[in-house]
């Protein structure tokens, strides 16, 4: 080989190595993170955890995130149930969620869990921001967000059935745990009805159209010190035009969504807002992304708009809720934008 060639493998070489190592996985292409444009929300950083089996939380909240960035200009970053094998999300891995320290330069967090079992480092983050003081949301599943098989963790006490405190993080932070399906899950549908008592209350602004094809929760702990926004209205079908059912179910409706105040274990206090709605396909409707996305103005300290730019972006096809329905292969690098 003559000099000049050497010295031509030696640089095709290097170039080689340089492209190798720009396109190998890196930590945090275990979640995805969307840089805010200009709006009011410039300057916060929301961190959504997602991990559920059911409600295709995979695929809402980065539509979520996609909104509260592109048309409000947070920072967003999502989090996902992630298959150590192989790196593909997978919300029925209940024991790992990589990136929660995220969360110690998070303003707000998403919760949206479902019986989740994680490593003591990951759980510790989730743990220390609920102590902060700083704002927290619930969706859906979030009042059974945790659910530990063994008691060899020091947040085995958040479990979902926990006695001490009663009724797990869920209750604790959002007010309740699992109760019950009130609506027939699948075949009765939801309508949120604002509460007139809180007609004037800023999350609700511009959410007069919220339905879901998800079922009302059973909610039942609720103190008067709560603030219920929206009560759950159940509906005979699966349709948004079908009417309530008649009987009891709806007298008195369920809570569907409310506000209220966790004081942490530092002594600290976040404000907090919960709705047992929230599924993907719960927000192919404006009124109920309105709802979510108001709550973070609120949670934050900014000033809700007479009605919240809340539109698609991008492409949003929901897949339907249920267990083993989520879209398989799919790495968190394919959700960027």
């Amino acid at each position: 080989m003559t000099r000049t060639s050497a010295s031509l493998f030696a640089f095709l070489f290097l170039v080689a190595a340089i492209v190798s190592r720009s396109h190998a996985a890196s930590p945090d292409d275990q979640w995805v993170t969307y840089e805010g444009k200009d709006g009011p929300g410039k300057g916060k950083h929301i961190v959504f955890v997602t991990g559920d089996d059911e409600y295709r939380s995979e695929e809402g909240m980065p539509q979520l995130a996609k909104i509260l960035a592109v048309r409000q200009g947070f920072k967003c970053t999502v989090l996902f149930a992630i298959d150590p094998k192989d790196g593909t999300i997978k919300p029925d891995y209940q024991m790992n969620i990589p990136g929660t320290e995220v969360l110690y330069g998070a303003d707000l967090m998403v919760l949206f869990t479902r019986f989740r079992q994680l490593p003591d480092d990951q759980m510790k983050a989730i743990v220390d921001f609920t102590n902060s003081g700083k704002p927290i949301i619930g969706l859906r599943t979030a009042t059974h967000a945790f659910n530990y098989k063994t008691q060899d963790s020091p947040y085995a006490k958040y479990d979902w059935r926990s006695k001490n405190p009663q009724g797990g993080y869920g209750r604790a932070v959002f007010g309740d745990t699992w109760i019950s399906h009130h609506g027939h899950h699948g075949h009765e549908s939801t309508r949120g009805v604002i509460n007139k008592e809180q007609a004037d209350h800023p999350v609700v602004r511009g959410c007069e159209d919220v339905w879901g094809p998800t079922d009302v929760y059973g909610v039942v702990h609720l103190t008067k010190d709560d603030q219920v926004l929206l009560w759950g209205q159940v509906l005979a079908g699966m349709s948004p035009n079908d009417g309530p059912v008649e009987g009891k179910k709806n007298d008195p409706m369920m809570p569907l969504a409310w506000v209220r105040n966790y004081q942490g274990e530092t002594g600290k206090t976040s404000k907090v807002f919960c709705t047992t709605m929230g599924a993907a396909t719960d927000l192919v409707t404006e009124g109920t992304r309105r709802l979510i996305v108001n709550a973070c103005f609120w949670g934050l300290g900014i000033p809700v708009p007479e009605r919240t730019n809340v539109e698609i972006v991008g492409q949003y096809e929901p897949t339907q809720f249920g267990f083993g329905k989520y879209r398989k292969g799919v790495k968190p690098s394919d959700l960027k934008l």
